[in-house]
């Protein structure tokens, strides 16, 4: 076998090695918190990505898979202590009421408040079941977290209707959380209207769930 071949092999395995030192990772990851599984698998896959950049420059793959991995480290750990301390809390304060609190992909911890919990049809009032939720999303929040509320409606009425329905109700949302100690210049709001439907609008149950709030909560990249 030419050296070639045999250094193309053992970049091969290299990656291999890698992608399935990721997958353990993430197997092994039930009792990280949220901070170190984007630790794990952000050093793993920096590892590989090293591996690649080092090997298409003429570097050492393995030189490249280390620097790779502490970069990649970095960059999984976009989730903060205090981000999974307020997804926790969140979490804990609606456990069982049908409103749902993530982490979202680009490390953004999302409420979703139904209408059980948010709004009647057609109106933009704030329902008393939802001010403890709301107190609890505005406690504690750093200086430096930004607010992004979101305006839904089900498909009852027209669109004339609809649209500036759902930015009432961000509003509303945002005017709750002002009051509380939360400026207005950390929250964005939008309305939505009907347009984008979680559930079918064919069933009470479907436009309860498509007649609701979303709320982001994230922090600023770090440069």
């Amino acid at each position: 076998m030419s050296t070639s071949s045999l250094s193309s092999l053992s970049f091969t395995r290299l990656g291999i090695t890698a992608l399935a030192g990721a997958s353990l990772l993430l197997v092994g990851c039930a009792n990280m918190t949220e901070a170190q599984k984007g630790t794990a698998a952000g050093a793993a896959i920096g590892a590989v990505g090293g591996a690649l950049i080092a090997k298409g420059t003429g570097g050492k793959a393995g030189t490249g898979a280390v620097v790779g991995g502490a970069v990649g480290a970095v960059a999984g750990n976009l989730w903060s202590k205090r981000m999974e301390d307020k997804r926790q809390a969140m979490e804990a304060a609606t456990r069982g009421t049908g409103i749902d609190v993530a982490r979202t992909t680009d490390n953004q911890l999302k409420v979703n408040i139904p209408a059980d919990f948010s709004f009647d049809v057609g109106r933009a009032a704030i329902k008393p079941v939802m001010v403890p939720v709301l107190d609890k999303l505005a406690q504690g929040l750093d200086a430096d977290m930004q607010m992004h509320v979101i305006g839904h409606t089900d498909d009852t009425g027209s669109e004339a209707v609809n649209n500036p329905l759902s930015l009432d109700r961000a509003e509303a949302v945002r005017d709750y959380l002002t009051r509380h100690g939360v400026p207005a210049s950390r929250i964005q709001v939008e309305g939505r209207g009907e347009r984008e439907p979680v559930a079918t609008n064919t069933t009470p149950q479907g436009r309860a769930m498509n007649r609701r709030v979303e709320i982001y909560l994230r922090e600023p990249q770090k440069g």
